[in-house]
């Protein structure tokens, strides 16, 4: 659509027509003008997947691994081609726009959310964002990149202030935005629910029309997270295009009414009503989209990237001579831990899917060594909550919000939980209904079961009509459910094997205890699933090896919650500690979206940091173990020692606190250069199977410009098996006390081969936000390259004059 396509649209819509297309319409979709033909768009929620509107059940689709393995991969290219993948999955569902990526930076190790960010150093994780929205962009849809700025901390997200000076938000929390924008023209921009220094990021007049649009030349759209528009006139000022979700909040009639009594601009209003336009325009919008049905498409060409990326994020972390796993008939492993026979794909909150299927750890090395006994023991449990009951669950509506009436609607679920964002249904009034959900359950084993209850709203739980739990006059809330849920109500009850027993649970929404999200969960702990220490002993004792799985998942590790400690549950760590000291060929697979501490390191001879994966979860490590593919990835985050202090980044707010970068750029590695200490794993840390080494490097003094340095490094793999290495730059200035990532390449090299690659080193990371003259400079005269595999492993230093680069003004 052309510029004069938009203008003439513009002229013939009315004030109201020109405000509808400021809100959302509904919870997923801008709004349509039919007289006119301008359609809806569609967006649906990401980064590693594209779920589509329903968050309990929906259509199924692709569980990609989650950010921060991807990052770990250093690998834009594969990024890249996971982005083109999730753009067709997001057209399955019927929708233009991805909600993705998220780029805040791993300030606070604890974030709820770090699974589902790139990296802890700005330029791991612009080349990250600029790849992945290269690759969903080249397939016609809109890549979202969030949040827009400061929301490094989940817990109190919507209350607190970030409070950061210019210079390290130009430097540490602004790069992935802006690459986002000038190299890979990023269709959407979404606001953070934090404020920025005492402004909501979606009125924040100088970070969105001055650093976005007129420093960066942003010519999207700026939309507002869920919920996160506090105002009709001043967000309208700030450049913030869309509020959303819908129906409007603070637009509709309100800002209608603000335009006819002169309070804003009309050109504003018109300004904003283009960009809605152009986008829908950019992804070829079309009013035939209303009418399409999410599909689940499992395509073999998805399942393989997943996997092959899942292997490729893998991080080795420790190998004494362990791994790859040599197959052998009579070779016995014992598989223990509390996240062997789960798929855990992903973390929680608006990143969460309905996959097409998950494969276990368990199942993933039963079928890389099918000659091997292979032998499974729990050990402990790992559930944050009490685990979902999964088998159907009825659940009947009521347009009550006491249960009274005849129930409107009554549907079938597959576990037992329930989230509803927006209408349940037509017939449904979502901010005042209550529903009855019933199952039958038949008990495998005779004793004591733990009972778990929980909502966002209030709830009751009986068995066979005896009250059981109930958080219907005690609710309170909690930090479940997005900060809109109450704490899970626990009890135990005693059941016998074999009899049916009638679990039926109350709930009811309405009365001002929740806003957009309603939600209902309630489980069942069968003695068995808390795992026995000694069970899982006697198998370690039987084994010629043991793979040990454990970590977080995500109950532990989700949006608008942080987790309390780095450390693992305690029976986690006594389960590996037990284990280890009754097997020495001990195997940690470590899943999680952070950094935990591991106090037990040194008496394992190996340990993996997988992430979580996605759907391929249990494949791709059954790949790893088998030598079928290489565990490539590197840390983009550093693991902390125990007892490292990490204050303030890790201090908890309360309600309405600043929250004051003090820290300034000393976050991740910088940070521990800062305080003189060491981290457990530093950051780009980790191994592979080959054995790589950096023979020499050299600066091309005769290649370099004004604009960049070129460096280049000759490895050779030394080892009997193919491998990678990533090989990493970094810079200091004479005056800097920590140096920072300035370039990396990625190479892989059969056994015995040699290579030398170019690695060239852009001007800017040379340059340093200068406060005095606001803009980039130079401000040293000299500089320290360093080259090696981690922050703290470096082989190779070298001497960089400023006049060797550019000549810019000193402040």
């Amino acid at each position: 659509m052309t510029q004069s396509n938009l203008d003439s649209l513009l002229d013939a819509m009315t004030l109201e027509e020109q405000v509808s297309l400021l809100s959302g319409a509904s919870f997923w979709r801008t709004a349509s003008i039919d007289r006119l033909g301008v359609p809806a768009i569609k967006v649906t929620d990401g980064p590693n997947g594209a779920r589509g509107e329903d968050f309990s059940g929906g259509v199924r689709s692709a569980a990609y691994p989650v950010a921060i393995a991807l990052a770990a991969s250093w690998n834009p290219e594969l990024v890249e081609e996971i982005g083109q993948d999730l753009a067709r999955e997001t057209r399955s569902k019927g929708a233009r726009v991805l909600l993705a990526p998220t780029v805040n930076m791993h300030r606070n190790p604890l974030n709820g959310r770090n699974f589902e960010c790139f990296s802890e150093d700005p330029l791991l994780a612009s080349t990250m964002a600029v790849a992945y929205i290269k690759g969903v962009q080249s397939e016609g849809v809109a890549a979202t990149i969030k949040h827009f700025i400061g929301n490094e901390c989940e817990y109190e997200r919507r209350t607190t202030s970030s409070q950061i000076d210019e210079k390290t938000l130009r430097e540490i929390y602004f790069p992935p935005f802006e690459a986002a924008v000038k190299e890979a023209g990023v269709a959407c921009v979404m606001t953070a629910y934090n404020a920025l220094n005492g402004t909501h990021t979606s009125q924040n007049r100088w970070l969105i029309e001055q650093v976005l649009r007129k420093e960066w030349g942003f010519d999207g759209v700026v939309m507002s997270d869920w919920t996160a528009t506090h105002s009709t006139v001043e967000a309208l000022e700030a450049g913030l295009d869309l509020e959303m979700p819908g129906p409007a909040k603070h637009r509709g009639e309100k800002l209608v009414q603000a335009v006819r009594d002169g309070l804003i601009d009309p050109d504003l209003l018109r300004q904003a009503a283009r960009s809605i336009l152009a986008l829908g325009a950019r992804v070829g919008a079309k009013a035939e989209d209303e009418q399409t049905q999410e599909r689940a498409e499992d395509r073999h060409h998805t399942r393989t990237l997943i996997r092959r990326a899942g292997a490729e994020s893998a991080v080795l972390l420790k190998n004494n001579h362990l791994l790859p796993i040599a197959p052998k008939s009579d070779l016995r492993i014992a598989v223990i831990g509390p996240n062997a026979a789960r798929a855990t794909m992903f973390g929680g909150g608006s990143a969460q899917i309905n996959a097409h299927y998950a494969v276990t750890p368990l199942d993933g090395i039963k079928d890389a060594f099918p000659l091997a006994k292979i032998d499974y023991a729990l050990g402990c449990p790992g559930d944050r909550y009490v685990p979902l009951i999964k088998q159907p669950v009825e659940i009947s509506f009521f347009q009550s919000t006491d249960l009274s009436g005849e129930p409107v609607l009554k549907q079938d679920g597959e576990r037992s939980e329930f989230k509803w964002f927006g209408p349940v249904a037509p017939q449904v009034d979502h901010q005042a209904f209550s529903a009855r959900l019933r199952c039958v359950y038949v008990p495998q084993e005779t004793g004591d079961y733990e009972v778990g209850l929980m909502s966002a709203g209030t709830s009751r739980l009986s068995i066979d009509g005896a009250p059981v739990l109930e958080a219907w006059e005690s609710w309170e809330r909690g930090y479940s459910y997005f900060g809109h849920g109450c704490a899970e109500r626990r009890t135990n009850v005693h059941l016998e094997a074999g009899r049916s027993y009638e679990i039926e649970v109350d709930y009811a929404c309405g009365d001002g205890l929740t806003t957009t999200l309603k939600a209902i969960r309630f489980g069942l702990r069968a003695p068995s699933d808390f795992g026995s220490l000694d069970h899982a002993v006697t198998l370690a004792r039987k084994a010629d090896l043991v793979v040990l799985v454990a970590g977080l998942n995500d109950d532990w590790e989700t949006e608008a919650e942080d987790r309390a400690s780095l450390d693992l549950p305690a029976a986690q760590n006594d389960l590996i500690e037990a284990i280890a000291q009754e097997n020495a060929k001990t195997l940690v697979v470590m899943q999680s979206g952070s950094p935990v501490t591991m106090p037990w390191a040194d008496k394992v001879p190996a340990i993996l940091q997988l992430w979580y994966p996605g759907q391929e979860c249990g494949n791709a490590l059954g790949d790893i173990l088998s030598g079928r593919a290489e565990p490539a990835g590197r840390l983009p985050q550093s693991f902390p020692a125990v007892g490292e202090d990490l204050s303030p980044m890790t201090d908890r707010p309360k309600p309405h606190d600043d929250i004051v970068y003090s820290e300034k750029s000393h976050i991740g590695y910088r940070g521990f250069q800062a305080r003189g200490t060491r981290p457990q794993f530093p950051f780009g840390h980790g191994l592979g199977y080959g054995k790589i080494e950096l023979v020499r490097s050299e600066v091309l003094k005769s290649a370099c410009t004004q604009q960049a340095l070129v460096v280049v490094v000759t490895l050779t793999n030394h080892g009997d098996l193919e491998g990678s290495e990533v090989v990493q730059l970094y810079l200091r200035g004479k005056t800097e006390r920590v140096s920072g990532l300035a370039a990396y390449s990625k190479v892989r090299l059969a056994p015995g081969e040699t290579e030398t690659i170019s690695i060239t080193v852009p001007r800017r990371a040379f340059q340093r936000w200068s406060a005095r003259y606001e803009q980039w400079s130079i401000h040293d005269a000299r500089f320290q390259l360093s080259i090696g595999t981690s922050s703290e492993t470096l082989y190779f230093h070298h001497t960089i004059e400023r006049d060797e680069l550019s000549t810019d003004r000193q402040d």
